[in-house]
C-alpha cells in the first residue's frame, strides 16, 4: 500500500456513511486518517460504517448527525467536533439530496432545497472549517455530470451542482495563499443508494455500462482512490479542478 503520509490527520466528512462518502472515509481510514462521519437521517447506516472501519484497523471515529444545509446546525457541528479535536486537516462535502421532477414542476422550495444542501453547504463547512486548518487543508466537493450535462428530471439538482462547482472555484482563488487546496470530484454514474430514486434507473445503468470505454460502471471505491490523491501531498498544485471519474462515458456523451 502507497504511503501518502496521512497518518494522524482529521478528516469530516458529510453524507460520510453510505454510498461514495462511505468509500471515501473507508479508504481514508487505512490511511490512519481519524475521520468524523456526519449523517442527516440514517443512524444504523453511520454505526455500520464506524463498525466496518474499526473491524478493519482504523481507528474508531466520531459520528455526528447534522443537516449542513443549515448554518446553524453547521455551527453546532463544529462546536461538537471542537469538543474533540483542535484541527481538521481534511473536508470532504458529500452530503447531497436532491428533487426529480422537470423544470416546469419545480417549486420554489424544490429548488431551494437543492442549492442549501448541496451548494450553500459548501459555504458554511469552509466557513468553519478554515479556521481550524491552521497548518493547510484539503477541501473536496462532490459533484455530477449533471451540472454541466442535461439530464431527465435533473434540472434542480443539476444547477445546484453547478453552483457548487463555481463555489469550489472561488474557494480556491481565495484559500490558495493559506496553503489550502480546493477541487471538486464528478462521478459519473454509480449505483448507489441515490439512484435508486431514478425511475430510469435500470435503463440508466444499462446505457452507462454499454456507453463507457472503460467497459464498466464506476464504483464508490473508483471515485474514492481519487480522493485519497486529492487529500495527499501529491496533490498540492492541484487547486480549483473538477476531475471526472467516469471511465471516459463524458468523453462520448
Amino acid at each position: 500500500m502507497v504511503n501518502l503520509e496521512l497518518e494522524g490527520q482529521v478528516a469530516l466528512v458529510t453524507g460520510g456513511t453510505r454510498g461514495i462518502g462511505r468509500a471515501i472515509a473507508l479508504k481514508l481510514s487505512t490511511q490512519g486518517v481519524q475521520l468524523i462521519l456526519n449523517y442527516f437521517r440514517n443512524r444504523k447506516a453511520a454505526e455500520a460504517t464506524a463498525a466496518e472501519i474499526v473491524a478493519a484497523g482504523g481507528k474508531a471515529p466520531l459520528i455526528i448527525k447534522a443537516n449542513v444545509g443549515d448554518p446553524e446546525k453547521v455551527k453546532a457541528l463544529f462546536e461538537e467536533i471542537q469538543r474533540h479535536y483542535s484541527r481538521l486537516d481534511i473536508l470532504i462535502s458529500n452530503a447531497a439530496s436532491g428533487v426529480l421532477k422537470p423544470t416546469l414542476e419545480l417549486s420554489p422550495r424544490h429548488l431551494q432545497w437543492c442549492l442549501e444542501i448541496n451548494a450553500y453547504a459548501l459555504v458554511y463547512l469552509a466557513q468553519a472549517a478554515v479556521p481550524m486548518m491552521t497548518s493547510g487543508g484539503k477541501i473536496i466537493a462532490l459533484s455530477s455530470a449533471g451540472a454541466t450535462h442535461a439530464i431527465p428530471n435533473y434540472a434542480a439538482v443539476g444547477a445546484s451542482k453547478a453552483a457548487l462547482e463555481s463555489i469550489v472555484r472561488h474557494l480556491s482563488a481565495e484559500l490558495a495563499s493559506h496553503n489550502i487546496q480546493v477541487n471538486t470530484l464528478s462521478a459519473g454514474v454509480v449505483d448507489t443508494d441515490a439512484l435508486s430514486h431514478f425511475p430510469n434507473r435500470e435503463a440508466l445503468l444499462l446505457s452507462s455500462a454499454e456507453g463507457t470505454p472503460a467497459g464498466r460502471l464506476t464504483l464508490p471505491e473508483d471515485v474514492a482512490d481519487v480522493a485519497l490523491f486529492l487529500c495527499s501531498k501529491l496533490s498540492d498544485m492541484v487547486q480549483g479542478q473538477t476531475l471526472v471519474v467516469d471511465g471516459g462515458y463524458g468523453v462520448l456523451s
